[in-house]
């Protein structure tokens, strides 16, 4: 990976209001009352990118969705046609797995924490990466769907808004500081959810002042278990 050098091309942009939705009484173990902003619109025209995301974009659980710490979600284009295979899903479309930019040039073993980069009008920051949850789950109706992502490692990254702006599908990103080269967020993936490196890994992760705060205590916590010889299994997180 070139560390002073990166770009990317914004495919689609998505955004939606959150839904609820009913269930249709299958007795399937996805079809249950749930509510959600997994299912967003293509956009066409510029969209308004504020420092807690896109205007007109909702999140049905804010504890562990949205903030400016996660004001937008990003997911490679490239793990697309891999998905379309594995899941036997051949139209499986930009924006199925949530995310507000699908983006093609900045996988996750080509993008690091603390990644500064232009964006139409705005500048955005790379914050952590996505730890995919239940609703993708229930959304594409794969109950270990989550799991499947964690281990291929293709879970997609959050921006955090340094300045607001109007945003494209088409604009490219570019990339202006690469504060931390060493923290791809295919390294970070590799610490949390695989353990590799250790306590010491989890600890200098947890560390790296531009990543997120909810990563940083969960590897903190992640650390102190591994420490005193728990397998140090990561905290839930959804989204």
């Amino acid at each position: 990976m070139n560390p002073t050098t990166a770009s990317a091309k914004v495919l689609a942009l998505h955004i939606g209001r959150a839904l609820h939705i009913e269930s249709t009484s299958t007795g399937e173990w996805w079809d249950k009352p749930w509510d959600t902003g997994f299912y967003k619109q293509p956009q066409t025209g510029p969209c308004w990118l504020g420092y807690e995301g896109f205007r007109s974009d909702e999140q049905a659980d804010r504890r562990y969705h949205g903030g400016s710490e996660k004001a937008v979600c990003v997911y490679p284009a490239e793990h697309y046609p891999y998905w379309r295979e594995a899941l036997e899903y051949p139209d499986l479309p930009h924006g199925a797995f949530g995310e507000n930019l699908t983006i093609e040039g900045l996988p996750e073993t080509e993008i690091c924490i603390g990644d500064r980069f232009s964006l139409g009008e705005a500048v955005v920051q790379v914050s952590q990466p996505r730890q995919p949850c239940w609703k993708l789950a229930r959304r594409w109706q794969v109950k270990d769907l989550p799991l499947q992502v964690e281990r291929t490692g293709f879970t997609g990254y959050y921006f955090r808004v340094l300045h607001h702006g109007h945003v494209r599908p088409g604009d490219t990103l570019e990339l202006t500081q690469r504060p931390f080269f060493e923290w791809t967020i295919a390294r970070c993936n590799e610490v949390m959810h695989h353990g590799k490196g250790g306590p010491g890994a989890a600890r200098a992760l947890a560390e790296c002042p531009l990543l997120s705060s909810s990563w940083k205590d969960g590897l903190w916590m992640r650390a102190e278990k591994m420490a005193a010889g728990s397998p140090g299994k990561r905290r839930e997180q959804p989204g």
